[in-house]
């Protein structure tokens, strides 16, 4: 029977802090609302979710965005002199007349085996301890050695400051999937890990913006690359001083009342994915590796991002093969942004409004992919060509493929030992594929239309497709299994809600597609 909820009388344990433990290896939300169920106002509730969304989303829309234009600024500062004065682009003596660029490639690679080396060690400091105390200490490390970058002068000491980078950066991504799992219902997750993936377009079109105006530069002491990378740097600084505000989970939302944090709690009872457990579980982490679900997501992503991997650090560069100059390839960022910006907040939306819809969404998603990198390759690349310029903008839906698989991996797992790895695994497939995807760009065969590059773009999108449609297979089985196995109870529906249990031990827990 469900019970009324009295402010007045909430436990005391609701302001302890989340690195606290005083419910042993449960979830910290059973100590507020305990483990039957309660009925809560619906105003109350909706109040709650709006100072969530005010809170959370902008900040992590402006903290996502700053990786990702971390990332990206690297291919303008390549157009800025950086590849002159580290020497990124040397002669290929193996080819008269022709340029090697395989630098400018680890350069851009190299950021991600930091990342991978991260992203397991982070996503075990954001379980284990306060988010706010981790997430702020590791940003404003990484906008140190971001600014470090105006000081290097070699391109040995670049691959250095890349690994680094991307070791600190590799904290963002893991907390904030695991961040929206454990404030969101899996219906509204959609919406919101979209919102935050959502700053990839908007900063492609804001770093364009803020690029296009250091190629104004033409005095002081400083190369214009040097001023980009102290720009990110000062902006990440300031990102990182809020991070230390940030609450672990919305037991400890320090901006909503009492009444609101209890309502923001019970309302994820239903969906059985949990908020936060603080304790380290093997057995969660034994059957993590043992799930087919997550190694689909992890094939999936690492076949999608290839995409970004060339893209993000070569755009400019390929554009202005194209007879354009180096601010108007920085002006054909935009439209790709734009594109980008609108593909994940429309899927966004979608997923969040009609259920089970969001692999059809990301199938359909890879189709403009593949036509796109098709056109580059098969188009004329005369001067001032419209054709690849068009082909390069519509690859842009990548954004929504991406976004949609980090939505259907954190909204298909429960128990947090299992989200963290999730979140980790999700973004070791990142890393992977943004690792190949410089490795395809072969300057060498520039005359052919690097080849190597759109084919394997091609092919790699062919299996996020198949990848796709494996896993729907699998969820509806899943789903069906369970369905059949057990007869609903909501009494023990509402007590299993908050054990931490993973999507497999609980009976109560469905898949979404």
């Amino acid at each position: 029977m469900e019970k009324g909820f009295d402010p007045q009388a909430m436990n005391a344990d609701a302001s302890r802090p989340a690195g606290a433990d005083p419910v042993g290896d449960m979830d910290v939300a059973i100590a507020m609302v305990g483990e039957e169920g309660h009925a809560v106002d619906p105003a109350v509730v909706r109040r709650a979710v709006r100072k969530i969304d005010w809170f959370l989303i902008p900040a992590m829309t402006v903290g996502y965005g700053l990786v990702y234009y971390d990332k990206a600024i690297l291919g303008s500062a390549a157009l800025f002199g950086m590849t002159t004065d580290l020497k990124l682009s040397v002669p290929d003596p193996r080819h008269p007349g022709a340029v090697d660029t395989s630098r400018l490639s680890w350069a851009t690679s190299i950021f991600y085996f930091g990342m991978l080396g991260g992203l397991y060690p982070m996503s075990y400091a954001l379980q284990r301890f306060e988010t706010g105390r981790v997430l702020g200490g590791v940003v404003v490390l990484w906008s140190l050695i971001c600014m470090l970058t105006a000081a290097v002068t070699s391109y040995q000491g670049l691959y250095a400051q890349r690994f680094f980078l991307g070791f600190v950066e590799s904290v963002i991504p893991t907390g904030f999937m695991t961040i929206i799992t454990g404030y969101y219902t899996q219906q509204e997750q959609s919406l919101r890990q979209s919102w935050w993936f959502s700053s990839t377009g908007l900063w492609t079109i804001i770093g364009g913006a803020l690029n296009y105006g250091f190629a104004q530069i033409t005095g002081g002491g400083l190369r214009r690359w040097q001023y980009i990378y102290l720009l990110a740097g000062c902006l990440t600084f300031m990102f990182g001083l809020f991070c230390f505000v940030m609450p672990s989970s919305p037991v400890s939302a320090w901006f909503l009342t009492k009444g609101e944090r209890f309502a923001a709690v019970e309302r994820l009872r239903y969906g059985q994915t949990g908020v936060r457990c603080t304790k380290f579980k093997s057995s969660q982490l034994r059957e993590a590796v043992l799930d087919i679900k997550i190694w689909l997501i992890a094939i999936m992503m690492a076949s999608a991002y290839t995409v970004n991997g060339a893209v993000s650090g070569f755009g400019p560069l390929i554009v202005s093969t194209f007879g354009w100059t180096t601010l108007e390839s920085i002006v054909f960022q935009f439209p790709l942004g734009g594109l980008c910006l609108i593909a994940i907040l429309l899927t966004g939306w979608l997923g969040s409004r009609y259920p089970n819809t969001r692999i059809f969404m990301l199938i359909i998603c890879c189709l403009p992919v593949i036509a796109g990198c098709a056109v580059i390759w098969r188009s004329q690349w005369t001067y001032h060509a419209a054709a690849p310029v068009v082909g390069y903008t519509i690859t842009g839906t990548f954004g929504a493929v991406v976004s949609l698989i980090i939505t259907i991996g954190m909204s298909n797992v429960a128990g947090h030992t299992k989200k963290s790895f999730t979140s980790a695994t999700i973004f070791v497939a990142y890393c992977v594929g943004n690792i190949i995807g410089p490795q395809l760009i072969k300057s060498q065969t520039k005359t052919s239309h690097y080849p190597e590059l759109w084919l394997g773009l091609i092919i790699c999108y062919c299996i996020t497709i198949l990848a796709s449609a494996t896993l729907f297979v699998v969820l509806r089985y899943e789903n069906r299994k369970k369905e059949s196995a057990v007869v609903e109870d909501e009494v023990e529906r509402a007590r299993l809600a908050f054990q931490d249990l993973t999507d497999k031990e609980n009976p109560y827990f469905r898949y979404v597609m």
